[in-house]
């Protein structure tokens, strides 16, 4: 079975759909995560890479491993600072993507860095939760939602790209989003509203297929239908 290395793995939207895709799948993360379901190391993600660069073994939830044991690292650096939002507050949030993707391509492994639109990638794949199918009826009234949650995925594999299908009422899964929507209606009329419609966490769970993780986990999370697709991609190349 091939292995990852999931950086900054948070509860673990990436890491599940990277099993999906048939990958034994570690975890970092600089926070606890306790419903993080995979061997885990809580850390800073770049010092526990420079730890593997520099021929040391870490311990996983015990499992200790080499950097000779991984065949692949998927990373998703901290993206406030790329947000449309990194406005909005003056917290000064890191840029980690360049000195993260120095080490990640020293590694001479398959890599993958996630993030945001907006964020500094190489040429990178963009995905879209209506790629997937991902969709869930809102409890209200029935309305059919759909994710759309754009991110990009840059790799030093060939990832073929996917086109978005949006279709439906939008149903977000963030924080912070308004619990109006825009009616079925206006929808139909073509006036959807500026979107921020954030239903309720049942119907959130059901658009992100993630159903162990907190309100604000699900926030932060990567649905694992983007990463079960990368992960097909990447276990293709290696084959």
């Amino acid at each position: 079975m091939v292995r990852i290395l999931d950086l900054f793995c948070g509860a673990g939207g990436a890491s599940l759909g990277y099993v999906r895709a048939g990958w034994e799948v570690v975890g970092v993360d600089l926070n606890p995560m306790p419903r993080y379901p995979m061997p885990f190391k809580q850390g800073d993600a770049l010092a526990v890479l420079r730890q593997l660069l520099d021929g040391e073994s870490v311990s996983f939830s015990g499992h200790v491993l080499g950097l000779h044991h991984f065949d692949a690292i998927h990373a998703s650096p901290p993206c406030q600072s790329y947000s449309v939002t990194r406005h909005s507050h003056s917290i000064e949030y890191p840029r980690l993507i360049e000195p993260l993707r120095e080490l990640l391509i020293e590694t001479t492994l398959p890599y993958v860095i996630e993030n945001v639109v907006g964020a500094p990638l190489h040429d990178p794949l963009t995905l879209c939760g209506t790629m997937f199918g991902l969709t869930a009826k809102d409890t209200r009234d029935g309305t059919l939602l759909e994710l759309r949650r754009h991110r990009l995925f840059e790799s030093n594999v060939e990832l073929p790209p996917l086109e978005c299908k949006h279709e439906h009422a939008v149903g977000g899964v963030y924080g912070g989003g308004s619990s109006r929507r825009s009616s079925t209606r206006d929808w139909e009329k073509g006036r959807p509203g500026r979107g921020g419609y954030t239903p309720v966490k049942a119907v959130r769970e059901n658009l992100m297929g993630i159903y162990t993780m907190t309100s604000r986990e699900l926030s932060e999370a990567i649905p694992p239908a983007y990463t079960e697709y990368v992960g097909r991609q990447l276990a293709e190349a290696i084959a």
